[in-house]
Order: structure tokens, then sequence, then C-alpha cells
């Protein structure tokens, strides 16, 4: 490699003018009428990079040009992640050291910055190469399987289910792959009305996780897409690799939509599998996760309808089974005979009360008659009946001996048919002068 290199002076020509301008010592320092050449510039980049150590860098290759008998080998390192890549250049002895290397393989690579001063760019010199070994690869995953695990991002509780009959069915695969042959065809012959929107992208190599991220994000912010489908054929694993990859499984994690993983075969289990909702075994039983079977549920349709009309129908016979029986109970096929027990209870209850009410409307008629006859017996009007009268005063008080009644006196008399008044005569002599009986006083 040649490496220009320049100095911080401007050298001066014979046309040049007598005195140079003295160039700017750090970049700060530059103005606008003095301006570092472009060489000194380049020759600074240099300088610094010419600094940096050597390092191990990882990465796929994507693209290798190696002419025969050339002593130097040419390749591109792409990140495993982002779509980032540098230039490398290797000698070939170094690069037949490391194998058959081929574009696609995952590699490790101990390379120095170089900056080639007259072109203007950066390219990495690589002093060994060597492809990492799918044993390595799989420990990687494994590791990375655990991190992610402890996370969280495998629980059961983010599985999210999917629906009973999506409205788009979102899709990822491979260009004209078989995937994309058996997800569509075995879908519409499931359900011949389910519509897709289908994403054909990279599925192995450098391009495929950039690819099917871009397409799952994609998809994922589609409304009416209700369910994506990742689905790739079978194939070798490192050629499944892809689907480990962390940051795929990272914005499959994030996606908002459920995702159906259906990578390679029933044996392969790449971490998608882990972080997806639904893992099918193969593309043809993700069809048959993401839509129902249109002749499945018209026959469960009819087996429910048959099962409905049966239970109806038994439970119809039932009831009328139970009417019947109690039709021809007596009560009911004469329904007079629960009243009329009741009616000639009723009539004996009223004949012995009636009796009960006359008995006592008797004794008491009885009592009463017994109750006016003392009465009668003890009253005045029964004894002026007899012939007697009582007489009162004018004061009303009852006269009882002839002394109350002076002579002259006014007396009231009542006899049984009414009462008059009377004038008390004195008398002619004393009674008991003549030797004779008292008579009463006598009344005028």
């Amino acid at each position: 490699m040649s490496d220009q290199r320049g100095k911080d002076t401007e050298v001066v020509s014979e046309d040049s003018p007598s005195e140079p301008m003295e160039l700017a010592v750090r970049a700060g320092d530059t103005t606008r009428d003095n301006p570092w050449p472009v060489r000194v510039l380049s020759q600074k980049i240099a300088q610094y990079i010419d600094r940096m150590v050597p390092l191990w860098i990882e990465g796929q290759v994507v693209q290798l040009n190696k002419r025969p008998g050339a002593g130097m080998a040419f390749l591109t390192i792409r990140d495993t992640d982002l779509d980032m890549s540098l230039p490398v250049s290797i000698y070939t002895r170094s690069l037949e050291q490391a194998g058959p290397l081929a574009e696609g393989a995952h590699v490790v690579a101990h390379v120095k910055p170089t900056f080639w001063t007259k072109r203007g760019t950066l390219q990495m010199q690589a002093k060994e190469i060597a492809q990492v070994g799918i044993g390595e690869l799989l420990a990687r995953i494994e590791q990375l399987k655990a991190q992610l695990g402890s996370e969280g991002l495998f629980d059961p509780e983010r599985k999210k289910p999917l629906p009973f009959l999506p409205k788009r069915v979102g899709l990822i695969c491979g260009r004209e792959s078989e995937a994309l042959h058996d997800v569509l065809v075995n879908a519409r012959a499931r359900w011949p009305e389910v519509q897709f929107e289908v994403r054909e992208v990279a599925v192995q190599g450098v391009h495929a996780v950039p690819q099917v991220t871009a397409a799952l994000r994609e998809l994922d912010e589609i409304a009416d897409v209700e369910v994506i489908v990742i689905a790739r054929g079978g194939g070798a694993v490192e050629d499944l690799l892809p689907f480990s990859n962390e940051s795929l499984v990272r914005a499959a994690a994030q996606a908002h939509t459920p995702i159906v993983s259906a990578i390679g075969h029933e044996r392969d289990t790449p971490l998608l599998d882990f972080v997806a909702d639904v893992r099918a075994s193969t593309p043809t039983d993700a069809a048959k996760r993401i839509v129902p079977h249109v002749a499945e549920e018209r026959a469960g349709i009819a087996q429910t309808l048959a099962r409905a009309r049966a239970a109806v129908n038994a439970r119809i016979q039932r009831e009328q089974h139970g009417l019947d029986m109690m039709r021809s109970r007596p009560a009911l096929a004469q329904p007079t005979v629960l009243i009329d027990a009741h009616e000639d209870r009723l009539r004996q209850l009223i004949a012995r009360s009636r009796t009960v009410f006359e008995r006592s409307l008797l004794d008491q008629s009885a009592r009463i008659r017994e109750l006016t006859t003392h009465v009668r017996a003890l009253s005045p009007l029964t004894t002026l009946e007899r012939g007697y009268a009582v007489v009162q005063s004018e004061n009303g008080s009852v006269i009882t001996s002839p002394e109350q009644a002076l002579g002259g006196a006014i007396v009231h008399v009542r006899v049984q048919r009414g009462a008059f008044s009377a004038t008390v005569n004195p008398p002619h002599s004393s009674p008991l002068l003549n030797g004779a009986e008292p008579h009463p006083t006598e009344l005028s």
C-alpha cells in the first residue's frame, strides 16, 4: 500500500511568490483567507487514523472480489443488525488461510483502519480473517435466548390471542417462495374470502434482518391487518440465523399486532418462535391457525342448530307431558271439587254461627225480660197502680208525715195517671183528745 502523506507547510515552486503564506496549525485556526489545502486535511486525517490500534470486528461478507493471481483481495463486511458496511482489503494468502469463504459468511477479522489520502477514502486493512463456526453461533444464540428470557420477552402473559376471523392477514415471506404458496393456497382453501397484505423480502443472507424488520413494522402500522405471519421454508442452520437476530426479535416483541412464526420445520426453533404470539411448525400449519375452515364452521353451525332444535323439542315435550299430567288430576278434571269442599265447610260454619247467635239472642232477651220485671216491681209506678199517691211539697220534697203538711199549704199529688195540686185543710179537733186514732190531714 502506498501512503500519501504531506507536510503542514506549503511547498513553494519556482513560479510561486517569493514569500509563501504560513498555514494554520490547527483546524480551528483556518479562515477564509487562510484555508488548508485538501492535501493537508487529507494528511491530517491519515495521521490521526494511523494512530489507531488494530482491532477485531465481526460481520457478514456481502461482497468478495478475488482475482486469480492477484496478491490482494477486497471484500465488504456488513453489520449483522444494521445496514452499515466497511471495505476491507486483505492479502490473498491470509484470505486462503481462512478456508473457503463465500458471500454471506459470518466472519471475524483483525483489521487496522487506513486512510488513503489520494482518494480520501477509509479502508480496513485485515491481517487475519476467520469464519465463525456454527457451534459458536448457536452458543451465542443460547446466550441471547437466556438474556431475552430474563427480560420477560418470552413470558406467556405477553402472548396476544389471534382473532377468530381477521379482516386482513399480513404475510412476510421470501420472493416467489414455497412458503408464500403454502400460506396463500391453504388459507384460501379454508376461508376463500381471506385477504392478504404480502411483503416479499429476503429471508436469508445479509439483507434478511433489515428487510424483514422493515416489513414487520410497516404491516404493524396498517390498521386493518389483525395478524402477521412470518414464514420461511426449511434450510440449513446458518440460513435461519436471521430469525434469531436480536434486533429482529426485539422488533417482533414490540409489535402491537399478533405474530405467527412459521420458520423452517418442526425441529427448527429460532428465537423468533419464542417471542411470537403463536408458533406454527410449518407455513401450512400457520395457514390453519390464522383462519377457520369454512366447511368445519358450517358443520359446527349445523350441529349446533340440530342440538338446539333437539333441546327445544325435548323441552316442549317435557312441558307438554307435565301439562297433561296436571290436567289428568281430579282437581283439574273437576275444578269445583276443591271449591265444593270449602263451600260445605262454609255452610256448616254459617249454620253453627247462626245457631249460636240465635241462642245467645234468646238468652239475652230472657235476661232483659227478667230485669224488666225486677225494675217494674221496684218502680213507684207499680205502687201508684194500686191506688197509692205521692205527695210533694212546693219545694219538691216528698211528704211522709202529717207534720210536714201544715194547714193551708199547697201540695202536689202524683197518682198513676197524672198529678194535681191540693190545699191542706187544718184539722177540726185533735185526734188524741177524743181518744180516737188520728186521721190524716184533710185535703180540699
